[in-house]
């Protein structure tokens, strides 16, 4: 028997492409996709942060949950990721706590160190700093949402006096993750005692290498975090596999366009940065990826085609051990109707036969 499967949807403010393109326009468009995504019995809305850019420009993930709370009453709340070496730790975990008293649903929320240098730059930040800072103000946030009083005195963030956060926090309602792109990565998350949340940017195998090396180090610390193991991955549905791809690798190909320019990609950033020399490679491949031909492999890790092709790799990610599908069915240039079909037959001729024991 396989157990039922979680779908959610991201809530981006990206144009339509027919638009003014506008920031009004962008956020009119986002209600609309959670609307529909609400209306179609989608479980979560994940949000995204980004800043200063067309890229997603979503600076306050909490202030967008707490308006998707209000509006579609019952919903579970996603971030994807909260970029927390950005925040004053204590203050994150207070707004956390206040949004676990207006949500009706689960709080799903995946954390991340983030890597635009044009963010850090902004922020007055080092860069180098992330990786500490990321560690440190992840186990501030958790004594804070622990109900009790805390005080903490760290390298890079201090609580001085001796506090209790209020509300007190509806704990049981908070799920954390981390956003990983390494075996590493994943080791380390585990350390911290989350669990992790991964994207279809990497193939079947690279994603159960890091998946293993999360598991692995659990196993060695006796950690056992039951529930929700999310993906993200990109989706069009189409009447055919042709189709579907032909569809995608446009509107892609724009996608990484305006990704390589947010993160600044030509300028390499990160060969010369502490905890970021990974991404080097990573980063140095997204012009590449604006070029339609170059996005027949990556096209073959996301749910992109008819819905029999679709079921089947869902079910692919399903053994892998994901149980938490996190879709986006927009993209910066993704026009209404696009969105609107994907989003429609994905949860009308694909999600059923996933959403009871099959």
């Amino acid at each position: 028997m396989k157990n039922s499967l979680k779908f959610g949807f991201t809530a981006v403010a990206a144009s339509t492409g027919n638009d003014t393109g506008d920031d009004k326009s962008r956020y009119n468009q986002m209600i609309k996709d959670c609307r529909l995504g609400y209306e179609l019995g989608f479980d979560c809305a994940w949000v995204l942060e980004h800043h200063f850019t067309d890229y997603f420009p979503t600076p306050s993930p909490l202030i967008l949950m707490s308006h998707l709370a209000a509006a579609f009453p019952g919903i579970s709340l996603g971030s994807c990721v909260l970029v927390v070496p950005w925040y004053n730790p204590l203050r994150l975990a207070e707004e956390i706590s206040m949004l676990s008293h207006l949500c009706a649903g689960e709080l799903h929320l995946a954390f991340g160190r983030g890597t635009a240098k044009l963010e850090y730059d902004a922020y007055d930040i080092d860069m180098s700093s992330a990786k500490d800072r990321f560690k440190e103000a992840i186990t501030l946030i958790d004594k804070g949402l622990s109900g009790e009083a805390i005080e903490h005195s760290g390298e890079h963030y201090n609580v001085g006096r001796r506090v209790k956060i209020r509300p007190t926090p509806n704990r049981e309602k908070i799920f954390f993750y981390g956003a990983v792109g390494s075996r590493e990565s994943a080791a380390g998350n585990a350390d911290m005692g989350m669990p992790i949340l991964l994207n279809t940017q990497f193939p079947p195998h690279m994603l159960k290498k890091v998946t293993e090396g999360w598991q692995e180090r659990a196993d060695h610390i006796g950690l056992s975090v039951p529930g929700d193991r999310p993906i993200s991955t990109n989706c069009v549905v189409a009447d055919s596999d042709e189709e579907a791809r032909e569809t995608a690798r446009g509107y892609m190909a724009k996608f990484f366009e305006l990704q390589a320019d947010h993160y600044e990609a030509d300028a390499d950033h990160w060969k010369g940065i502490e905890g970021y020399k990974q991404f080097s490679k990573t980063f140095g491949n997204l012009r590449k990826m604006a070029d339609p031909a170059n996005l027949d492999g990556f096209l073959d890790n996301q749910l992109v085609g008819c819905p029999k092709t679709i079921s089947g790799k869902l079910e692919e990610y399903r053994d892998l051990g994901f149980n938490h599908f996190i879709l986006n069915c927009a993209r910066e240039g993704w026009p209404r109707h696009l969105r609107e079909i994907s989003m429609t037959r994905f949860a009308t001729e694909i999600a059923p036969a996933f959403k009871t024991a099959a």
